[in-house]
């Protein structure tokens, strides 16, 4: 055990953070989180039906009208509205990553915002710097642990990077914040099997669980829950127990409150899981650059490494995915489906879309081929496909340069043109109108005196309150 634990470190750090000492980088990673977290928890709400259990929970569990769930105009506790945006906010696997894979958007936007509407006028300048610090968290305890692909990292740290970010809204101090992560411990868990088992709702919906745990460690903590200070480091602590002491402190803590590690946040471009977005690249840039066809394709290989190979087993029913979630962990039907609808839009990975016959056809022609080099190490490696096509000829692309990764980033441009894609697929309507004013607000955030104005603009009507 070292001291001063790392938890005590970080707790310090999230508490001294102000927004006029945040690096530019991490303010624009911030504020495109932003944006990019509240358009895909817009776009969940009508596009993915996993997420109706947990807003009919919430819907009928009422309660004090402090925080809005997102694209269906209702008005919760705060710790409830975590939940339900949470929820939508990693359903469609449509969220941010780390260069190294995991999410930390979905656990910290929804826990954010829910406080924010909690204690009303809040300036956007502290919700960014509640993000940042939030993202910053996440990325130095992701990087810096050994992993298995045991335990589910984004939920796991997700609630810790939540818990920083309701914190620093609610202005806990350092010793407060030090007893927020204690409660937090309670709420870290998740394991990889149920992320991308087929049949399951789990792998979408797992996020709802961190941003509920952060709110709720947060308040707990204001309200006087006193934690321990070795909760991260101790003998049986978080290290020692998830992951064998295996973490690198110094890393972990290099230039804590200076360097925040949100700036290197990934945006993605299709609403699949992240480790598919290399293969999905190379069959789009084959189809587009060669002119080829689903109907010209004999047979598809799809070269894999040990993660890929788990979004093809079993393979019957990865290549004809029976719902939504599990299309969108499943490698051989969204190259499929690149291949035929020459795009991965919202509206291209729809129930629709799991019943059509060009889709599945190819899918079942996918030839997995286990590779070990593109077995995920430090960074996962990139895919590629290899195709037969009738002619006799066999084409091979490599999906390097993945649009929203670090050689080929998505721009605010980007990221504004996905929102409006997204607000287009919410539960409830969004006027255009009111999309280019949350677009504005989102834009020039740090200068809006109340940042919970952006939740507004794309609740196409007033929330209506329940009853206690």
């Amino acid at each position: 055990m070292t001291s001063p634990d790392v938890a005590r470190l970080m707790a310090e750090s999230v508490a001294g953070l102000e927004f006029g000492r945040l690096p530019g980088p991490a303010v624009t990673a911030a504020k495109e989180t932003i944006l990019d977290a509240t358009g895909v928890m817009l776009a969940a709400s009508g596009g993915e039906p996993a997420v109706g259990p947990v807003l009919d929970l919430v819907r009928e569990s009422g309660g004090r009208p402090e925080s809005t769930v997102l694209g269906v105009g209702l008005q919760v506790p705060a710790v409830m509205a975590a939940l339900a945006n949470g929820a939508m906010a990693h359903s469609l696997n449509f969220d941010d990553q780390t260069q190294w894979g995991q999410h930390s958007a979905c656990s910290v936007v929804p826990a954010a915002l829910a406080v924010a509407e909690r204690l009303g006028g809040v300036p956007g300048t502290e919700l960014v710097t509640a993000v940042a610090a939030g993202q910053d968290v996440f990325a130095r305890l992701r990087r810096n642990v050994g992993w298995r692909q045991d335990f589910n990292l984004s939920t796991v740290f997700g609630v810790f990077a939540a818990t920083a970010a309701a914190g620093r809204l609610l202005r806990l101090d350092g010793e407060q914040l030090l007893h927020a992560f204690g409660v937090a411990t309670l709420q870290a868990g998740g394991v990889m099997e149920v992320v991308g088992g087929v049949g399951s709702h789990l792998g979408g919906l797992y996020a709802g669980f961190p941003a509920k745990g952060g709110v709720l460690s947060a308040l707990l903590a204001r309200s006087g829950t006193r934690g321990v200070g070795s909760v991260f480091e101790g003998p049986t602590g978080l290290f020692a127990t998830y992951f064998r002491g295996d973490y690198d402190r110094e890393a972990m803590v290099a230039d804590l409150g200076v360097d925040l590690r949100g700036a290197g946040t990934q945006y993605k471009k299709w609403a699949a899981i992240g480790t598919a977005h290399s293969h999905i690249n190379a069959m789009l840039g084959l189809v587009r650059e060669q002119g080829v066809t689903a109907g010209d394709i004999v047979e598809l290989r799809l070269p894999v490494g040990d993660c890929h190979e788990s979004l093809c087993a079993p393979f019957d029913q990865r290549s004809a995915p029976a719902t939504l979630l599990d299309a969108r962990y499943s490698l051989p039907f969204l190259v499929a489906l690149a291949a035929v609808r020459r795009d991965l839009r919202v509206a291209d990975l729809t129930a629709e879309s799991l019943a059509d016959p060009a889709v599945l056809d190819l899918a079942r022609r996918v030839v997995v081929v286990r590779d070990p080099a593109l077995d995920w190490k430090a960074e996962l490696p990139v895919g590629r496909v290899e195709v037969v096509l009738g002619d006799g000829r066999t084409l091979v692309r490599t999906g390097a340069d993945v649009p929203g990764s670090a050689t080929a980033p998505l721009g605010w441009s980007d990221l504004e043109a996905k929102f409006v894609d997204c607000a287009g697929a919410a539960a409830e309507p969004i006027a255009a109108d009111r999309v280019g004013e949350a677009l504005a607000l989102a834009r020039d955030l740090e200068h809006t005196t109340d940042a919970t104005a952006l939740v507004r603009a794309v609740t196409p009507r007033p929330a209506p309150a329940l009853s206690p």
